[in-house]
């Protein structure tokens, strides 16, 4: 196996979902697995959620559904977004419950349908002040109207999505206020959802039928007692002392001061390191007994594509297990850190995380899977 590697700790994704149900306990849980699960691969993660009991999965693209399929996944599969009438033959061969938001691709999906002797399943969105994707929800009585001629359609499901949860309290209110609205007009039987990760924590409202967590199912939002779910691991490929004055990298971004320790680990921007973390980010040696903290080591130097350079205390072997991104909020060496060093949100690094790396799953501390690129 190639010596740097994703380590997904499924104990912590368990604990996640079992926090997030606890503020929704009327709630089921659409776990969103788009984006390869945030970075953390669909197949696995969606395989856990469904055995941890989700109502099904969420992906925006009929490309990921059909990664799940053929990972062996047979619950239920939502393609949220908009369909776009080009994919609805395929979103149907792939058995995926496709979202409408707009005539277009109802029409369409219907004609794929009546031409493959199906009926297709679909959930509608609502447009409730996102203005991304949806029906209008002042529009809800005529959307119900204009869905009647497709005979080949069967709506199951209503949703909409959260513009801004995490902190415009009134604008979500209203947004809230819109669906129920939408509810009204289409009365009850179907299944309903709004909720993303800020809306569990902040709008908590049993009255839907399920809540629909992304981000934090991986554990990325900090302060709210979820565990971030992987590590990034790496084994060095050199060890060297170098003398004083010596530069390092490309452009020379960092000049040893002594003679220094350095090492180079296989991991660099292609694998979803940030380029602009150098000289910042940190990453952790191992501590000599588990009662001890791991040794902070520096990153100096420019990020390369597929390479960093560490400054280390002394020389340790090619065997010597490094974490390049801990499972924490650490502001130097977590996901979360990263996306603070370069004034993004934790999603970013997080669904940049290559699918060039070896991906290694552990239950108990046992690993399950391994999956090589």
């Amino acid at each position: 196996m190639r010596p740097a590697w994703l380590e997904v700790n499924l104990d912590s994704l368990a604990h996640n979902v079992a926090l997030l149900c606890s503020k929704a306990p009327a709630s089921q849980l659409v776990g969103i697995v788009k984006a390869n699960a945030y970075g953390h691969g669909a197949v696995w993660v969606g395989r856990e959620l469904l055995r941890l009991g989700a109502w099904g999965l969420a992906v925006a693209t009929v490309s990921e559904g059909r990664e799940l399929r053929l990972g062996g996944i047979q619950g239920r599969v939502l393609l949220m977004g908009s369909l776009h009438p080009d994919q609805a033959r395929e979103a149907l061969e792939t058995d995926l419950i496709a979202s409408l938001s707009t005539l277009e691709g109802a029409r369409a999906l219907d004609a794929a349908a009546r031409a493959l002797g199906k009926i297709a399943e679909v959930h509608l969105e609502f447009d409730t002040g996102m203005g991304r994707v949806g029906f209008p929800w002042e529009e809800a009585q005529q959307v119900k109207e204009a869905l009647e001629q497709f005979s080949h359609l069967k709506v199951t499901g209503l949703y909409s999505h959260f513009a801004d949860a995490e902190e415009n309290l009134e604008f979500t209110h209203m947004q809230l206020a819109n669906f129920r609205r939408v509810r009204e007009v289409w009365g009850p039987g179907y299944f309903c959802h709004l909720a993303n990760s800020a809306g569990v924590f902040n709008f908590r409202d049993d009255s839907f039928d399920a809540i629909r967590p992304g981000i934090a199912l991986y554990g990325l939002l900090p302060n709210l007692g979820l565990k971030p779910i992987a590590r990034l691991l790496a084994k060095p490929t050199l060890v060297k002392q170098l003398p004083p004055g010596r530069k390092i990298g490309y452009s020379g971004l960092y000049t040893t001061q002594d003679y220094e320790w350095i090492a180079t680990l296989p991991v660099g921007y292609a694998d979803g390191m940030p380029r602009l973390v150098y000289n910042r980010a940190t990453v952790r040696l191992p501590p000599p007994s588990p009662e001890e903290g791991g040794l902070i080591c520096p990153v100096v130097g420019r990020i390369s594509m597929d390479q960093i350079t560490v400054r280390i205390p002394g020389p340790v072997d090619l065997d010597t297990v490094f974490e390049v991104v801990t499972a924490d909020f650490d502001p130097g060496s977590s996901l979360w850190g990263w996306a603070e060093m370069t004034g993004t949100v934790s999603y970013e690094p997080a669904v940049r995380l290559a699918a060039r790396l070896p991906r290694v799953y552990l239950r108990g501390g046992v690993e399950v899977a391994r999956i090589e690129p």
